[in-house]
């Protein structure tokens, strides 16, 4: 009887209980932070962490979570942070995008046994917890795709020579030449920046060069833009004379002329598997998880050859 006209006072007075004293007394937050490396224009440069991010907020929200975005000048900062959010206990988890990932950041989370997920496997050995896309199966798919569609002497335009996704699909796409039994001689590589001069630098160096490609991966939409503008300043039709092939969906990919054939992976998802691998940690921290995750997927568009279904 007690307990019911408790209830029926508090619906009466509209009381809700404070969350922060109700969380100070359990001694959690019910809070998860997002943590990146942000710049002028990231929005542009690199969409995909707002992909990420949004699909980890659906899974926290339905987890009954607050998310919080902190966005930081470089790793250094990153790491200051991090340090900071364990000390005060201000969130119950971390997910750390792999643009704020350092060694000293990694470190300090295993040492502390702090819930996180790292998004992008870190480029050095760790027991920390991570979760990352297979880059080396997308460039072998975009590789597939592009023999089946009866090219042979296909080209790679990529990113720096240091950057880790780049290089992943790289190997995905030398080892599955090589299956096929294609040639990839030194001059079909070119590492460049990830910017439509640096793609179409790098397409007119290839056009004049001894290895004349029948078709091009590049290594995103960027790259793409600027390898389409030397192709055609040079009278060469796409996907006739040359076809073209590059990562992710995002809106740029259909804008090209023609718009282009596409190796997706869904970074939504993603993010929605790191929030879920972060929950499961908060409740035991001694889990730890290091995965691939996420199938590419085939867009087909007007830059490659049309193949036959027999052939698919």
């Amino acid at each position: 009887p007690t307990r019911l006209r408790v209830l029926e006072v508090i619906k009466q007075l509209n009381y809700h209980p404070n969350a922060q004293a109700c969380n100070f007394a359990r001694e959690r937050s019910d809070n998860i932070i997002f943590l990146a490396v942000t710049e002028p224009l990231t929005a542009f440069h690199n969409p995909h962490m707002f992909e990420i991010m949004s699909g980890a907020q659906k899974v926290v929200y339905e987890k009954k979570y607050n998310f919080s975005f902190l966005g930081v000048k470089d790793k250094d900062t990153a790491c200051h942070e991090a340090a900071d959010i364990i000390g005060r206990r201000a969130a119950d988890g971390i997910l750390i995008h792999g643009s704020s990932t350092s060694r000293p950041l990694v470190d300090l989370l295993v040492k502390k046994g702090f819930p996180h997920v790292i998004i992008g496997r870190p480029p050095f050995s760790t027991a920390a917890c991570w979760i990352d896309i297979n880059n080396h199966v997308s460039g072998h798919l975009a590789t597939e795709y592009l023999t089946k569609c009866g090219y042979t002497h296909i080209a790679f335009i990529g990113g720096p020579q240091t950057d880790e996704i780049s290089r992943h699909r790289l190997r995905g796409f030398v080892s599955s030449m090589r299956i096929f039994g294609l040639d990839v001689p030194d001059s079909s590589i070119k590492y460049g920046t990830y910017s439509k001069q640096s793609g179409f630098e790098m397409m007119e160096e290839l056009l004049r060069g001894s290895f004349l490609p029948d078709a091009v991966i590049c290594e995103d939409n960027k790259i793409a833009m600027g390898a389409a503008s030397a192709i055609r300043k040079r009278g060469m039709n796409i996907p006739n004379d040359i076809g073209m092939i590059t990562f992710d969906d995002y809106p740029l990919s259909q804008l090209i002329d023609p718009p282009l054939t596409v190796v997706d992976i869904n970074v939504n998802k993603l993010g929605q598997q790191a929030a879920e691998i972060l929950m499961k940690k908060i409740r035991n921290p001694s889990l730890n998880m290091q995965s691939f995750t996420t199938v590419p997927e085939l867009i087909i568009r007007s830059s490659t050859r049309n193949i036959s279904d027999d052939i698919l």
